[in-house]
Order: structure tokens, then sequence, then C-alpha cells
């Protein structure tokens, strides 16, 4: 039986379990795009700060002062498992229920995006032996895992059985618009983390951006773990069901005072159009024009 859980509730729980990556002197390119671990100096001065991104101009100024390697936080290994019967690698032909398989390749270029290192995995596993021989070879590599399953069968419940042999592993229903139940825990010889998505790839994206990016940034010793959210101005009057949180898909003005709720909120399309997400309380059901909205932003311009 799980327990139905508030956004703010799962993303704490999932925080606790996500610790920040042991850090080691990592040469200049590798170092590139991870953490700084500690203050750098020049002399008695600081010129680096911890926490902050390494970015070209971090390694641009540490060969400027002599520094051929940096302390720094690596990027998390995020193994993301696609597990489900009728699921179908694009490029090949569709016979009767199959489906094209879509989440691993969304979720693994959005760990990416996230700052891991993301490694695909796609299982067509017809029992939880199998399933617990995919998950068991991954564990070798992976920082993290996140495993969803297929949309509209008993993949969730297969995965589930299978996780519970090989850890502590809690089930959540999440007070979520459209979303529905996941998984999280730790698994393993080595205690892994490992979180569960639901098998809608537009439910699964939203997932992680809320949960799963912020558990990278952690590890990462990211001083930013969250996506900035900014407060606008409805453009347009939204709905939603009460009782449960909504993310809308959304276009967010360059100026980030209005934002429009995309049309066709159940097309695929609207995640590759969206700059933002709109969130909508539980409370609320009906919000007009004008409405002044928290405002998630995935990414500030287009280009």
């Amino acid at each position: 039986m799980s327990e139905q859980v508030r956004v703010n509730e799962f993303l704490t729980a999932l925080l606790a379990i996500s610790k920040p990556l042991e850090s080691f002197q990592m040469p200049l390119l590798d170092a590139h795009g991870a953490t700084l671990a500690e203050d750098v100096y020049a002399g008695d001065r600081v010129v680096m700060r911890a926490g902050s991104r390494i970015r070209s101009t971090q390694i641009g100024l540490a060969a400027s002062i002599g520094l051929g390697s940096l302390p720094t936080r690596p990027h998390p290994r995020v193994v993301v498992i696609s597990a489900g019967p009728d699921l179908v690698e694009p490029g090949k032909l569709l016979k009767g229920t199959e489906e094209y398989e879509t989440n691993s390749w969304l979720l693994t270029t959005a760990v990416r995006e996230a700052g891991a290192v993301g490694y695909r995995v796609f299982s067509i596993p017809n029992n939880e032996h199998e399933l617990k021989a995919v998950v068991e070879d991954q564990l070798v590599r992976a920082d993290l895992l996140v495993i969803s399953g297929e949309r509209g069968d008993d993949s969730f419940d297969l995965i589930t059985r299978t996780l519970s042999k090989l850890g502590e592993i809690t089930t959540v229903d999440l007070a979520v618009e459209a979303s529905g139940r996941h998984n999280y825990g730790h698994i393993g010889p080595d205690q892994t983390p490992v979180v569960t998505l639901p098998g809608d790839p537009i439910s699964a994206y939203i997932s992680l951006e809320l949960f799963v990016r912020p558990m990278i940034r952690t590890m990462l010793g990211s001083s930013n773990v969250h996506r900035p959210s900014v407060r606008a101005r409805l453009e347009r009057p939204v709905a939603s069901t009460g009782g449960n949180r909504s993310y809308l898909r959304a276009y967010l003005s360059p100026d980030g005072k209005i934002a429009r709720a995309l049309d066709d909120q159940d097309e695929m399309s609207t995640l590759s159009d969206a700059n933002a997400l709109i969130a909508v309380p539980e409370s609320d059901t009906d919000l007009d024009a004008g409405t002044e909205v928290s405002v998630v932003v995935l990414r500030r311009r287009y280009f």
C-alpha cells in the first residue's frame, strides 16, 4: 500500500538520500562542468569559490596560475533503465500494442543536462529474476539509478517487487495531477540511491525536473540545486484538479512577466515547446487571466 505525499515532502525524502560525492583532484579538462570542492587560492587571495560550477573561464584561470588539476566533486554517474514488454526502439516498425521506447532517451539526456554522466539501458524483462540481473549489472557504475516502466501495464509493480529484493524501498503516491506512484530508497551492497518514475513520458520528465535533478545537483555539491522560479501573471485562464498540485507546460515571456499555458497538455510536443512550468497549488482549481502564479523556469531563451 502506497501513501500519498506532497511535492515538498517527497523532495525532502529524496534529498536526504542524496549526498555530495567524494571530491578528488581532477585534471583540468576532466574537471570542466563539475563542481569545485574547496576554495582555490592564488597566494593569499581566493580566486575561485567552493560550490561553483567549473566553466571554461575557471579552467583558464587555473591554468594561468599554474594548476594542472582542481579539487573537484565529479559528475554523478546516473544509470537510466527503461523496462517494459511492449516497448520498441525508435527506427523499428510497431506491431499490435507496441509503442516506441521514449523514456530512456528523454531521461538520459535530461540527467546529462543536469550535470550527470548518463547511461541509457533498455530492457524487456519477462520476470523479476531477469530485471534483477539487469539492475545488479548496472550498480557497479551507478551513483544513482533512475528506473521507469511502461504506461498502462504492470511494469511498475514488477520494478517495485524487484527493487524490494535488493534493498529498502518506499512507494509513494505523489499528489501531482496526472502523475502517480513513485519508489525511492537504497539498493545493493553500496546502498545506491534509486528512484522509479511513472511510465508516461510527460509525467516522468516532470518528476525528473522536480525531484531527480535536485538529487543530481546535490551530489555535484552545487550551491544551486533547484531550477529558478519567478512570479508571473497568466496570459489566459487555466484549470486544475483540486487536491493535487499541477505543473502545466508553458511559455514564459522573455521579460519573465507573462506565462501562457500551452495547448494540448497531453501531447509530447508541449515538452519541447515549453520553456517553463506553471505551478498550480493544490487548493486552486480555476485561475483567471492576470492571476500571479509561481513559474519554474526551464530555460531562459531558445538559443
